[in-house]
């Protein structure tokens, strides 16, 4: 079979390749994608020689001034190449046999055959090349059948799955991460091997298991891969507050539903209308208190009360032992656990202004964010009460855009000052200046006076009085009578 390679690159390489002496090829996820019709703009090349030798004199052929940048350690040298307004990375590598301890993922590398080279892959359907001499150029080899795997939606290795895993368990991550990505099955044999070999995966760095869970948190549909994260027995190594949502418990008659399933329906619902990373973190995480919160009472069944308040507090900890960052994305994954309950209470009960002012003084320019949380939240298998939810989420976005045009309470700023009281009232940094700030901020979320200066100052006076408190400043600019 021959490949249709149309992006002048292939063509330059190989020219140069055949300069040079030397076998070059097309290898891995770009000869997949290209089957698959997938974007691709990452190009690897396996080169029967020096790769880093390939790379210079391509990049020479290209542009005398083309920078490239050479990996010794790794015998792999890149550059970047455009082609019709896009930005292609070029990684070259000469063909490797491999060999690994028990104890590492790190192999031993010496140089190898392309045969070495295609044996050494992940997957069937990444270790395909296409030729890229001139005189075979687009010529397929897939020596494991790849082609077929693609065709039947199915990921195996290429040699034994328990070497394969047990050398580098991070293909363990891998497998499932393509599983979600592309909606392929995991062949049978392949899938038992790394339920055996998923005690390998504590050699893995977190920070290289966490780029896998996140690229499956990215993928069209999550579920697909945490599911099987959790049957092979991954989960509860690298996830274990996650596992921990799985089951059902019942006294008499009476149970809950399995929250690790509620939270992959929400998940999936989050995926269908938004691709942001961390909103789909915040459905991953919003119900990541309930294991540490269930109760059971004897008179209403099953509860979890303050899961959200817990779960916010668990998010640093997760963050951290995955090496994801500690700064404001984690901060808007805990602010959207603490607050996912508040739309639902708000569609449970009579939705009041004051109510939809204090959300959004909570949720701030997440609140959108927010709304869809909630709104994915909803996962009940009864139709009507679905509707009810829905019906009155739409009554609180309404209600949401009215009142931030009206009162403008969205990263809200007080219309007076600590600053502005302390030179009212001639006083120090204290307690009552908090106390006078609040009653302003409560009046306006309480819609008992507008969101404005005047007013607030007056409230300001008002509040003061309340506490004994006499103005040297009456006039709202500050100035002195």
């Amino acid at each position: 079979m021959d490949v249709n390679l149309e992006n002048p690159i292939y063509f330059i390489i190989g020219r140069t390749a055949d300069r040079m002496g030397v076998q070059a090829y097309a290898v891995g996820g770009v000869v997949r994608d290209y089957f698959l019709q997938r974007p691709c703009t990452d190009i690897d090349v396996v080169c029967l020689g020096n790769g880093i030798e390939l790379a210079q004199a391509t990049a020479q052929a290209i542009n005398p001034d083309m920078e490239v940048s050479v990996f010794k350690n790794f015998g792999t040298a890149s550059f970047h190449y455009r082609h019709r307004g896009i930005t292609w990375q070029i990684e070259f590598v000469g063909a490797r046999r491999e060999s690994y301890s028990h104890d590492s993922r790190k192999p031993v590398v010496e140089c190898g055959t392309l045969e070495d080279d295609q044996n050494r892959r992940d997957f069937t359907i990444n270790a395909m090349a296409v030729s890229l001499n001139v005189d075979t150029f687009g010529q397929l080899l897939d020596p494991f059948n790849g082609i077929h795997d693609l065709d039947q939606g199915i990921i195996r290795t290429p040699l034994d799955p328990d070497i394969t895993f047990s050398d580098d368990p991070l293909r363990m991550m891998r497998a499932i991460r393509f599983a979600a990505q592309l909606g392929f099955r995991i062949q049978d044999s392949t899938l038992d091997a790394i339920q055996r070999n998923a005690e390998r995966i504590k050699i893995v760095s977190a920070e290289r298991i966490t780029t896998e869970l996140n690229k499956i948190i990215l993928s069209p549909t999550p579920s697909i891969g945490f599911k099987l994260l959790q049957k092979t027995g991954l989960m509860p190594i690298i996830f274990p507050e996650f596992s921990n949502l799985k089951g059902v418990e019942t006294v008499g008659q009476r149970g809950h539903k399995d929250n690790f399933y509620h939270t992959l329906e929400v998940l999936d619902h989050v995926a269908a209308k938004s691709d942001d990373l961390w909103l789909r973190w915040a459905a991953v995480l919003h119900d990541i208190g309930k294991p540490a919160t269930k109760r059971y009472d004897e008179k209403i069944g099953w509860t979890f009360h303050g899961h959200e308040v817990r779960g916010s507090r668990m998010v640093k900890k997760i963050f951290g032992r995955l090496r994801l960052p500690l700064d404001n994305k984690m901060k808007y994954v805990e602010k959207l656990v603490l607050l996912h309950l508040r739309p639902i209470i708000l569609a449970e009960d009579e939705v009041t202004d004051s109510a939809v002012r204090r959300l959004l003084f909570d949720a701030g320019d997440d609140i959108d964010d927010l709304m869809t949380l909630c709104e994915a939240d909803i996962t009940s298998k009864n139709e009507d009460k679905v509707r009810r939810y829905m019906k009155n989420f739409e009554l609180v976005r309404r209600k949401l855009v009215e009142l931030e045009e009206k009162d403008r309470i969205r990263n809200f700023q007080p219309p007076v000052s600590g600053e502005d009281i302390m030179k009212t009232f001639g006083i120090p940094p204290c307690r009552e200046i908090g106390t006078i700030k609040d009653a302003i901020k409560d009046a306006i979320l309480d819609g008992l006076i507008p969101n404005d200066r005047n007013a607030a100052w007056q409230m300001m006076l008002d509040k003061a009085a309340e506490l004994g408190m006499h103005p040297i400043v009456q006039n709202t600019d500050g100035k002195a009578q």
